[in-house]
């Protein structure tokens, strides 16, 4: 058995990295609600990453735009040396525009349209095929890349899963092991040479052994592959699915567990047979980004009927993984922070869905209209995940920089730009007068 929590791991602190006052003269700047990220703290969790795999022979991050899809956070991670990993259009000019190109990028296919293939290969990116009829498509829309990927899904020999990407057998990603052998020899035969494989098993998973468990699938496949079609991959891509603390009493991935134990499973199955060059990579979104991201809101009112609500003047398009989910997001109150959470409330938004609630029963320090409400981790999928139903116009997107500065770096919807899109001349009246 893995020890996964070894004596020295310790439970989570949930801090805001600003102090009260700071927080509350940013807020006087730009009102809540908003989003606000802390440079240090993406850079140390990616440093943390970097050092788990110092011993392979090289290793890329590949960051998941869609977990933070904003290029001034694609920034950060690309001027450390993270590559990108997209899954739209979108995706592929917010790398673009963070300077990150070529083989830095990664397109990850899913349902894909072809101009988003097109874009992918016109910056030179790794396609990553999800369907092995992708290839035909692929081919007659644009054209057949130089490096190219597939994605594998291990549903007959790792059938447990979570609630967020389900169980590989039922999920909608990958291709199945004999379709994989069939899809690297029609590229065989169609000319390509250089190549990669990839999964994604998990999602928001904090269990070491899951990551070390999937380095012998992909390693043990690689080298079946080599075997039979002579293929000498460039690189193995583990996914992601880093999980993260929600909650205080979690404990954070043993990342060195997983490096080491990724590292011994490289030697004893990679090396041996010729593959020891090869690049391994990740695609990490939520833990690089989701502990270093807040959601800051004022509560507007208070109600008291058969429960006692907190209504915020954030709602769940701002955050859905509550709602979506049933997901544990961590909530503190400004300059309450030690006070005794000795009142039980629903924290809930101004949508018209019942579920718009951050928090369900919560033990919290008595609220007042006007207190300000931080509810953590939302660094990754929070502001991403925004919609505008009820047409609620999402939030603005702060940054706290390695200086201190704050900073904005998405500014709020208006309701210009919610009728922006749309050939009705007297909506766009009505909101000017």
């Amino acid at each position: 058995m893995i020890n996964e929590n070894p004596a020295e791991t310790f439970q989570t602190p949930k801090i805001f990295p600003l102090p009260e006052n700071v927080l509350r003269d940013v807020i006087k700047k730009f009102p809540t609600p908003f989003h606000i990220y802390d440079e240090k703290n993406i850079r140390e969790n990616f440093r943390r990453l970097r050092e788990a795999f110092k011993w392979a022979p090289s290793f890329r991050e590949h960051f998941a735009v869609k977990a933070t899809p904003n290029p001034y956070i694609v920034e950060i991670m690309a001027r450390d040396g993270a590559g990108t990993d997209c899954s739209s259009i979108a995706e592929l000019f917010i790398s673009e525009a963070a300077g990150v190109t070529g083989e830095g990028i990664i397109l990850t296919s899913n349902d894909t349209p072809a101009d988003e293939f097109r874009k992918a290969l016109d910056l030179g990116a790794i396609i990553n095929l999800d369907d092995i009829t992708h290839i035909d498509y692929l081919e007659r829309n644009a054209r057949l890349p130089e490096i190219i990927s597939f994605r594998y899904n291990p549903a007959d020999i790792m059938n447990d899963g979570n609630d967020i990407i389900g169980r590989p057998a039922e999920a909608k990603y990958g291709l199945t092991r004999e379709q994989i052998f069939e899809a690297y020899k029609i590229c065989l035969d169609r000319g390509i040479k250089r190549f990669g494989l990839h999964t994604m098993i998990a999602s928001n998973e904090r269990k070491a052994s899951t990551f070390i468990y999937t380095a012998r699938i992909m390693f043990e496949l690689a080298v079946k592959i080599k075997n039979q079609l002579g293929i000498n991959f460039e690189f193995v891509n583990l996914g992601g699915g880093l999980g993260i603390p929600y909650s205080p009493d979690e404990l954070p991935v043993n990342l060195k567990m997983v490096g080491e134990g990724v590292e011994k499973l490289f030697r004893e199955i990679l090396v041996p047979n010729d593959l020891g060059n090869v690049r391994l990579a990740m695609e990490s979104g939520r833990a690089m980004t989701g502990p270093a991201g807040w959601l800051v809101s004022t509560v507007l009112h208070k109600k008291n009927t058969y429960k006692n609500y907190v209504g915020l003047d954030a709602c769940m398009s701002d955050l859905m993984r509550p709602a979506l989910y049933n997901a544990y997001h961590h909530i503190t109150v400004l300059g309450k922070e030690n006070f005794p959470c000795d009142r039980i409330y629903d924290v809930t938004g101004s949508l018209c869905e019942n579920n718009d609630k951050f928090a369900i029963d919560r033990r919290l320090p008595h609220i007042d209209i006007g207190d300000v409400i931080v509810i953590h981790d939302t660094g990754a999928h929070g502001h991403a995940m925004g919609f505008n139903y009820n047409g609620k116009l999402r939030s603005a997107e702060l940054l706290i920089r390695e200086n201190g500065n704050v900073e904005m770096i998405r500014r709020a919807e208006t309701l210009d730009d919610y009728f922006a899109t749309l050939n009705f001349p007297n909506a766009r009246i009505a909101i000017r007068n």
